[in-house]
């Protein structure tokens, strides 16, 4: 079996990747640049971002699967169908380390831990600041698949009131208001994104969502970067229409040094880190995970999580 991992990493955390697989299988780490070389014998692909289309899949005679993280917007899924290929991603396996970062955001914000903390490393002790307390704030979850579902309980436990909205109608166990999108736009203090990337929900927020949001709301994204027109976002920002946003995805990444959302002062901005809260726990379970799913087509079996029928 061989495997075929699209990343660009230390020669240490190569092995700890490779340590997860089975030690008779050839994995090979490789750049995006080096990945045309190594594909046509490949029997499964972990691409992480790289496009999977179907120029490359025509080099990858041997493919069996494709399998990604949460996202798949980055994989031709019918171009897989086409070929018996399987494509299957992880949906769930870091929801509770999304939530968590959606709240580190949330709790920084209304906190003002890094103003704080600022003030406090340059020698001062006081500072005239505006914070809030959680209890009683409207998050308005968009998107209620694992991630957003666990969001929601988080929420119920600092006693904040949840509203909901989701593409299709689905059963939630949770304490929540669903709600249509302009609704939930209009009455939450906090709107967090937690959407897969695709033709419904490229852009889903901007120009006009910015109009109708609260002019001190808070919005997260740790979903895909061009959920949001950024350019949009910026104006928003620079203009106060939002109160600020805590964000994890760009629509280029790595976010460019000259990018406007670098230098201002209402945006706390983390580097798609939100689903690996380390390097090394986090990236185990993700690929022990990616193994034991491989190892399911080796047996004949489909794979978890499969987003095609074959």
């Amino acid at each position: 079996m061989k495997v075929v991992i699209v990343k660009k990493i230390s020669d240490n955390q190569k092995q700890i990747i490779i340590n997860q697989f089975p030690h008779s299988w050839q994995v090979v780490i490789v750049t995006p640049e080096e990945l045309h070389k190594v594909i046509e014998d490949a029997d499964a692909i972990i691409p992480e971002h790289e496009i999977i289309d179907s120029s490359l899949l025509d080099k990858a005679r041997n493919l069996k699967m494709v399998q990604t993280g949460a996202g798949y917007d980055n994989v031709m899924i019918e171009e897989c169908s086409k070929r018996g290929i399987y494509v299957a991603n992880a949906t769930g396996l870091n929801s509770q380390a999304v939530a968590e970062h959606v709240f580190a955001f949330i709790l920084c914000w209304y906190k003002n831990i890094n103003y704080l903390n600022e003030i406090m490393k340059k020698g001062g002790y006081r500072a005239n600041y505006i914070g809030s307390e959680l209890s009683e704030k409207v998050i308005g979850i968009v998107g209620l698949g694992n991630i957003g579902r666990e969001v929601a309980r988080l929420a119920t436990a600092f006693k904040m009131n949840v509203l909901g909205y989701h593409t299709r109608t689905i059963d939630i166990d949770i304490k929540m208001e669903l709600v249509d999108f302009r609704t939930l736009l209009q009455l939450s203090d906090i709107v967090t994104l937690h959407v897969p990337l695709n033709g419904q929900t490229n852009h889903m927020i901007g120009q006009r969502e910015f109009e109708i949001m609260k002019n001190d709301a808070f919005l997260i994204n740790t979903s895909r970067g061009k959920v949001i027109d950024e350019s949009s976002l910026i104006e928003a920002l620079q203009a106060k229409k939002i109160g600020g946003a805590g964000l994890d995805v760009f629509e280029a990444e790595p976010l460019p040094e000259k990018s406007p959302l670098r230098r201002l002062r209402n945006v706390i901005l983390t580097p798609h880190t939100a689903a690996t809260p380390d390097l090394v726990h986090s990236r185990i379970k993700r690929f022990r995970f990616f193994a034991e799913n491989i190892i399911r087509i080796s047996q004949g079996k489909a794979p978890m999580n499969v987003l095609n029928q074959l």
